[in-house]
């Protein structure tokens, strides 16, 4: 059983050393621990540091290209690793890497294909009161979004399975915490949570700006997560709410039209006809919405296929480069070897 912890960094020559020294060398149930370290357009010398500490696999995106692509490209890195197990965790210390044992025992055990650090948001000492309240709603937001049960959405410590990692794909460009929740839920996998310890961090995110700017973002990328899931239920959704509001206004100029006051009231008739217009074209594009989002899930299956065939290929063709090995051994100790002589008996 392989272990791959990774870590996207962006300018963490200064703490990653610390986070590196902390993270765990053996586990329970696991033959093999290796840390990959994402740096994602990093001015200064974080590829270097990793380097000098023994990290084996580190990724360069040449300039920076935030954290949810970095997130990405170290998921297929570990999969072409050969990963069993996917650890995501942050360089910035918050996270206790030796919870990290307590964070894969539902993965090992076979009870969960993605595991989330329950930080403990509503009492944890390190958040300020409005960030408790934002962590606590926002996570609400996600869980009724994706249909699960996660306390602490946005917690980037999480464990991940090999083959939930082959079928998720994250497609936002802010961060994959609440898209993958939402993909995971669709995709009817299972989801558990775990309690986690934390440490203060003093330096500012490197995720967002400001607390707005942070809202904003993780309300447009649950809306885009959820509605690229939920297409049909979106926008038909929406297209029968248009639709019973255009029906008031016709409803209004007919009751005036059978009074015998019809003529003064023709913007109502208007208005209600270019809502039930709108109303029934936002239904269509559900519909067609759906279609694609049809496809996609194809798509997304045959990708997951495509991934365990390369796997079988990638094994196959280790094993027979094994047997040759093993075949060239066998021929060159047959000819050390000296043949012994036939004696007349």
């Amino acid at each position: 059983m392989r272990l791959i912890i990774q870590i996207p960094c962006l300018n963490e020559a200064d703490h990653l050393p610390a986070t590196l020294a902390a993270l765990p060398r053996h586990i329970a149930g696991i033959d093999t621990i290796e840390v990959l370290v994402i740096d994602d357009g990093s001015n200064d010398n974080t590829a270097e540091i990793a380097r000098q500490w023994g990290v084996q696999h580190i990724v360069r995106h040449r300039r920076n290209r935030g954290l949810a692509a970095a997130f990405q490209s170290g998921i297929d890195r570990a999969l072409a690793a050969g990963a069993d197990i996917i650890v995501n965790t942050d360089a910035d210390g918050q996270y206790e890497g030796g919870d990290i044992a307590d964070l894969v025992q539902p993965v090992l055990r076979g009870e969960a294909d993605i595991v989330v650090g329950d930080r403990g948001v509503a009492d944890n000492v390190h958040f300020g009161p409005f960030k408790r309240r934002l962590q606590r709603a926002g996570s609400a937001v996600v869980r009724r979004a994706s249909g699960t049960t996660i306390t602490d959405a946005v917690s980037g410590f999480r464990a991940i399975s090999r083959e939930a990692a082959q079928r998720i794909t994250i497609t936002t460009e802010f961060s994959y915490t609440t898209d993958m929740l939402i993909q995971a839920g669709r995709k009817r996998l299972s989801i558990t949570s775990v309690p986690i310890r934390t440490h203060r961090t003093d330096r500012p995110s490197r995720l967002f700006k400001s607390i707005p700017r942070f809202i904003m973002q993780t309300g447009v990328t649950i809306t885009r997560a959820y509605t690229t899931n939920n297409a049909l239920r979106v926008f038909v959704g929406l297209g029968l709410l248009l639709l019973v509001i255009g029906v008031l206004p016709v409803a209004r100029f007919l009751w005036f039209y059978v009074a015998g006051d019809g003529d003064g009231h023709i913007q109502s008739l208007i208005l209600g006809a270019a809502l039930l217009m709108m109303g029934t074209l936002v239904a269509v594009m559900g519909i067609l919405a759906d279609l694609i989002a049809t496809n996609r899930k194809l798509l997304e299956a045959t990708l997951f296929k495509l991934r365990k065939l390369e796997e079988r290929l990638d094994a196959g063709v280790d094993s027979e480069a094994k047997r040759d090995i093993d075949d060239r051994r066998s021929a060159q100790d047959a000819e050390i070897l000296p043949i012994p002589s036939r004696r007349g008996g």
